[in-house]
């Protein structure tokens, strides 16, 4: 019967989330008249991208928006940038495009909501089932700097997938200089940042203020120890010369609420050790610069005045 799916084709559906392509549909055993009778005006079927139906009413979710735009792609097509990343539960802003990498000698072009991406670097390491296939991490993360113009939106990007150790940031090195240098000047900026240890999109805003008052460049999340080897913490920024730490106070971009009160632990433990610690919050960093400048500057000059405390720093934590 024409309104009768073979079983592997309802198997197929129930598993692509009621997303199908023409190809698989004919593979699984529907003819071709059967396929135009669900296509038919009004009928269960509709065409979604070229070659590739739905097969229910509804609004769409974002997996299978995801799910279709490999369908499109083709057998070998793989998610990355923004919607990679989010597969992978990392922080990434809103996207109304999907970006699939497909191999080099393929003709896929890029169709309504997916924008296709011929590259001869296919990545050798896929996440997920072929209907998800994603690139990794790195890579997805390097394709979406590559399409962001704005250095706050890339920061806050990188700084997500740093922060929830989705990669090293040798990996991201290593996708930066394997890719194309086209519109790589974004990535290229916010990888120095995290070469100096920076590892977040407010500390990034530190780091710029810091150059402004011509201060000397602080390390960026270094582990202090006093000469026992007793840890002491590990701030945002520190002066060693100095003897000044700065913390960004953001549970946003640091912490979760239940680890708020390990913030506040950290705090005393410099403290108690005498430490001069400046507080800042991100919206403070982004819209009282002339104040914070000022604070960083006076902080410093009174810190180098003072005798030298004797605390080991490490660089921050790959």
């Amino acid at each position: 019967m024409a309104d009768r799916e073979p079983d592997a084709l309802i198997t197929l559906i129930g598993k692509q989330d009621g997303v199908v392509s023409r190809k698989q549909a004919l593979a699984a055993g529907l003819s071709p008249s059967a396929l135009r009778h669900r296509l038919r005006p009004g009928g269960p079927w509709c065409v979604w991208l070229p070659g590739v139906y739905r097969t229910e009413t509804g609004a769409s979710t974002q997996s299978q928006r995801e799910i279709a735009a490999l369908l499109y792609g083709g057998r070998h097509s793989v998610l990355t940038g923004m919607a990679a990343l989010r597969t992978f539960r990392l922080p990434v802003p809103e996207s109304a495009v999907i970006d699939v990498l497909i191999p080099a000698r393929s003709r896929g072009r890029s169709t309504s909501y997916v924008r296709i991406h011929r590259t001869t670097r296919m990545p050798e390491v896929i996440f997920g089932p072929p209907h998800r296939a994603c690139a990794p991490p790195a890579r997805a993360a390097a394709d979406a700097m590559r399409e962001l113009t704005d250095l706050r939106a890339a920061r806050a990007l990188l700084a997500g997938v740093v922060q929830n150790r989705a990669c090293a940031p040798w990996q991201l090195e290593q996708e930066l200089n394997a890719g194309p240098v086209r519109y790589s000047a974004l990535l290229r900026t916010v990888l120095a940042e995290v070469a100096d240890g920076v590892r977040s999109a407010p500390e990034a805003d530190l780091r710029d203020l810091v150059k402004q008052a011509g201060l000397p460049m602080p390390l960026f999340n270094p582990r202090l120890y006093l000469p026992s080897g007793t840890f002491i913490a590990c701030p945002d920024a520190w002066w060693p010369e100095a003897v000044v730490a700065v913390e960004v106070e953001s549970k946003r971009w640091h912490f979760s609420p239940d680890e708020w009160e390990r913030t506040m632990d950290r705090h005393a433990r410099l403290g108690q050790y005498s430490i001069v610690t400046l507080h800042f919050t991100p919206h403070k960093l982004r819209n009282d610069q002339a104040s914070v400048i000022v604070k960083l500057r006076n902080a410093y000059q009174s810190g180098t005045a003072r005798p030298r405390l004797d605390i080991t720093a490490l660089p921050a934590a790959g």
